[in-house]
């Protein structure tokens, strides 16, 4: 049983622009049926079936939902999934906040966690963490991937909000490219999850605002959501090898 994770990106799928064109959200008014069929590709280029994909409605809170079976649609007022069921996906859908997926191979739990600025501010890490140890992960065995997000040279905010932040993590704390006030979430999750006892933390280095093959609201407005999964592989046989234009796999 060995725990994968992967992040999408906005390449090779069905919709048209301002989504263009491998969205996965339906909630940002792109044609429901180009976000089904770019959903049915992400399960086969997983090898999985379609009805293992686990979704959330986000809310930029702490609320965290632990699974041991597929629900029948998204998971209500949530932001953290968590599992210790082999084969069920847990996704979680992005396009500035950041998407934290956690595994522990030892115990064989996996978290889906999104976390923007209201999540980390308010704990939705620290949250999924502690659901994890409900089902007998320690942090010591946590490995922590944090996906692509907006980077603090990008994310300028007003100072009091930084300040907000900084109170919980303040390594968030920045300085944008001209000099204002900002903030590097990534940097302030690293902080968080090193705090609770996490020993390995990787970095998806790219930035959303940046980088064209991803999804990003904050450069955009209207856009689609690229998606960061995580699930428990019991299956002998590996997931075919990512494509240019299809999941990327380079994280286990």
């Amino acid at each position: 049983m060995r725990p994968r994770r992967v992040v999408t990106d906005r390449r090779g799928g069905r919709s048209v622009a301002p989504y263009d064109s491998f969205n996965l959200g339906v909630h940002v008014g792109d044609d429901p049926a180009a976000v089904a069929a770019n959903r049915a590709r992400l399960a086969a280029g997983l090898a999985v079936a379609e009805d293992r994909l686990c979704w959330m409605t986000q809310v930029h809170g702490t609320g965290v939902v632990v699974l041991d079976a597929a629900p029948e649609g998204p998971v209500p007022h949530c932001d953290a999934l968590v599992t210790g069921t082999p084969g069920l996906v847990l996704c979680v859908l992005v396009a500035d906040c950041v998407p934290v997926l956690l595994s522990d191979p030892v115990a064989g739990v996996v978290a889906a966690v999104h976390a923007g600025r209201e999540g980390l501010r308010q704990g939705v890490v620290p949250a999924a963490l502690a659901a994890m140890a409900g089902l007998g992960s320690r942090p010591a065995d946590v490995q922590a991937l944090l996906g692509p997000a907006v980077c603090g040279p990008c994310y300028e905010v007003p100072r009091a909000m930084q300040v907000q932040v900084a109170r919980v993590a303040p390594a968030a704390a920045v300085r944008s490219r001209t000099g204002t006030p900002a903030l590097d979430l990534r940097a302030g999750l690293a902080q968080v999850l090193t705090g609770a006892g996490v020993r390995q933390v990787v970095h998806d280095p790219r930035c959303t605002a940046e980088d064209r093959f991803l999804f990003s609201h904050r450069r955009d407005g209207v856009t689609g959501r690229q998606a960061g999964v995580a699930w428990l592989d019991d299956t002998p046989r590996a997931v075919p090898a990512a494509t240019r234009r299809g999941p990327r796999d380079g994280y286990g």
